[in-house]
Parts: structure tokens; C-alpha cells; sequence
């Protein structure tokens, strides 16, 4: 179909591309690196993911290496690829960046909101509680989620919520080692900026959610400093073919 600009030239409606059968793998694999399915420094053997997938090993191998230039996974030469470890560095940086935004989307919210906002917010902190009440962890990770995107969505900053989105799935993958950790108290800090939130009281909103991603931010970076350190992966040595004896 053709659609007329305002110059008056006329231009094609865009089609929405289906996604290819990379694009479809590269998502599998970081969805199973960030559910924890696959753990940091874990060994990615293509046969092992490509029979996972039910495909073959050519995507799986083009996948690898798009993730590895995203920072998600690690080749070694000689060794294969392994799920990237953050640095703490790196953690505490992007979680910093997320308390930014993430604020300054809380603020927002309150003056933008609106009565069904706040009830699609309550449904969804309802929804999060019942998952840690159950001890389901993945579905209050993906609750938890959901529940920032959506205060994000709310504050009407379009430009806000597609850096937010940017960020969302790195800060899921970190939050996932300590939602147990957090429990209840996150989602006692979430239904009290949903209160700040339907009052219209952006100082608070935004001095909530400053202090709620701190804590996440503070638990996984205390969770990391006590962690073990792991031994690097050891390179495999090859061995040179034997010269046949001339005597």
C-alpha cells in the first residue's frame, strides 16, 4: 500500500520483517542466559544448543558470535564459548545507569499515570507478591520486569522508556541471582511507589524507586564480592603430530 507524505511525494507503508531464524536463536540463548538456565562461564557446545533448539549448528554458531560481540558470551580460542561473567565494574555501571532512568521514570509516572495505570500497576505488584508467596522466582523476575516497563511506559517519555528498554534485559539477568535474596521487601518497596505513584507525589516516586534499584544494585554487587573466584578456563594444548623415525 502507498501513503502520501506531507510533501505530497508518496511513500511505501513499511512491512513488518519476520524475524530470521538467527535473530530467533540469538534470542533463545540470551533468554536462557538470563533465566540462569545457562550460567556465567558455562561452556556453549553447538551441538549440545543447536539439538536444545531443535536447529542446526550453522545459527547457533552466527548467534555466538553476534552475542559475543554484545557482551553476553566469551570466545576463547581453542576453547570455544563460554556465557560471559560480568566484571563487577560493569554491573555496578549499568545498574547505575538503570537508577537514572529508572528514576526519573518514577517521577514521571506520578504526573502522568492516571487512574488505570495505577491499576494496571497494582495488578501487577499483585501478580509479583503471589510468584515470591509460591517461591517462583522466574515469575517474580518476570513480574518485576513487566512492572518497570510499565512504570517507564507511563511516564510518557518515549525517548526515556526506549533507553530503559535498552538496558532491561542486562539488569533482569543480574536481578536474578538476587530476587530470593530480595523477597518480599522488593515488593513491599514496589506497592509503596505505586501509593506515590496514585497520590501524584513525584519527589517521593522518584526517591522511592532511587532507593528501591540501590538496593537491588547493593545486593547483587554484596552477592558477587562473596562469591568464589572461579580458576579461568585452561587452554587446550594441541598436540603436534609425531615426525616418523627415519631409524
Amino acid at each position: 500500500m502507498l501513503l502520501s507524505d506531507q510533501a505530497g511525494q508518496t511513500a511505501a507503508a513499511k512491512i513488518p520483517r519476520p524475524a530470521t531464524l538467527r535473530e530467533s536463536v540469538i534470542e533463545a540463548i540470551q533468554e536462557l542466559i538470563v533465566s540462569g538456565q545457562l550460567k556465567p562461564g558455562q561452556h556453549l557446545v553447538e551441538s549440545e544448543l543447536a539439538e536444545l533448539l531443535g536447529v542446526s549448528r550453522q545459527p547457533v554458531r552466527e548467534a555466538l558470535q553476534q552475542l559475543s560481540g554484545e557482551g553476553w558470551v566469551d570466545l576463547h580460542p581453542g576453547q570455544g564459548a563460554f556465557v560471559h561473567v560480568p566484571t563487577l565494574e560493569e554491573a555496578d555501571q549499568l545498574l547505575a545507569v538503570r537508577t537514572l532512568l529508572e528514576t526519573e521514570s518514577a517521577r514521571l509516572a506520578a504526573k502522568h499515570a492516571g487512574e488505570d495505570g495505577v491499576k494496571r500497576l497494582r495488578a501487577l505488584c499483585a501478580r509479583g507478591i503471589a510468584a515470591v508467596q509460591s517461591d517462583d522466582v522466574d515469575g517474580a523476575v518476570a513480574t518485576n520486569s513487566e512492572l518497570h516497563a510499565l512504570v517507564t511506559d507511563l511516564s510518557g517519555n518515549k525517548v526515556l522508556a526506549e533507553l530503559a528498554a535498552q538496558v532491561a534485559r542486562r539488569v533482569r539477568w543480574y536481578h536474578t541471582p538476587v530476587a530470593r535474596q530480595r523477597g518480599m521487601a522488593s515488593w513491599d518497596e514496589h506497592a509503596s511507589l505505586i501509593d506515590a505513584i496514585e497520590a501524584g507525589d513525584e519527589r517521593r516516586a522518584q526517591k522511592i524507586m532511587r532507593d528501591h534499584t540501590e538496593h537491588t544494585r547493593a545486593s547483587y554487587m554484596e552477592q558477587r564480592e562473596n562469591e568464589p573466584v572461579e580458576p579461568a578456563p585452561k587452554p587446550v594444548r594441541r598436540r603436534r603430530p609425531r615426525t616418523p623415525s627415519t631409524g
